[in-house]
């Protein structure tokens, strides 16, 4: 196996025990995501993308290739079988087709693990975020039920309170109202017949500036007339003395 057949063999091995241990069930996504905040993991987290983008073309280019030659070895055995050439030469184009299928799938595999290591490290993240709320969430809804137990016992404290006190008090309350609203009424009687009285005066007030408007009214009528009447004679006496 060459140099980088064996890289990509170790790389797929690497591959495999990574993604079993994410997959242990005993560790929580929440302590994959403090390990992934490790100051190591977020140095790494700036060149993470440029890598798996690296490694994802230099896997592609590989099982190309792997492909080319799993594609060429075949149509090379099919046409030596064809012809029946001697044992030795069959057998080792037979063990570089098997080379070359054994890097394909060794290429194919890596490239998909790869990619599903990917995917894992990212739900893993979002998994824990999703606990994270969750946790938050449930603190605030215990929280808001502890705190609302704590106001329904401080109201139904004064509220047993009162109805212990309530059956006893009660036709004091009763009778204390009535005598309250009975001096109210009495109030408001007196009120209305201060009013009436009030109105009554001013009513006859009214009828007194009435009449003695009218009195002046016809005391003017009487004035003018007799002014009228002045003026008349004033006018004849001028008139006989001018002739």
């Amino acid at each position: 196996m060459t140099f980088q057949w064996t890289a990509v063999a170790a790389f797929l091995y690497g591959e495999i025990g990574v993604i079993l241990v994410l997959c242990l069930p005993f560790i929580s996504p929440l302590r994959w995501q403090k390990i992934f905040m490790i100051p190591l993991w977020s140095k790494v987290a700036v060149f993470w993308n440029k890598m798996f983008l690296t490694i994802i073309v230099l896997l592609i280019v590989l099982f190309l290739d792997a492909v080319r030659e799993v594609k060429k070895y075949s149509a090379v055995h099919v046409n030596e079988r064809a012809v029946n050439v001697n044992s030795s030469a069959f057998d080792h184009i037979q063990m570089k087709l098997f080379r070359s299928q054994r890097n394909l799938y060794l290429s194919g595999f890596s490239l998909f693990l790869w990619l599903v290591l990917r995917r894992t490290i990212t739900l893993l993240n979002q998994l824990a975020k999703e606990m994270a709320s969750h946790a938050a969430l449930e603190m605030q809804v215990n929280d808001a039920t502890e705190a609302a137990k704590k106001y329904l016992a401080k109201i139904e404290r004064p509220q047993e309170a009162l109805s212990e006190k309530g059956n006893g008090t009660k036709k004091e309350l009763t009778e204390a109202t009535n005598e309250k609203l009975r001096k109210e009424v009495e109030l408001l009687k007196a009120e209305l017949q201060m009013t009436s009285n009030a109105l009554h005066k001013a009513n006859i007030e009214v009828a007194a500036v009435k009449k003695q408007s009218e009195g002046l009214k016809r005391e003017y009528d009487n004035l003018m007339k007799e002014y009228e009447q002045l003026q008349e004679s004033l006018n004849e006496e001028e008139g006989k003395k001018d002739l």
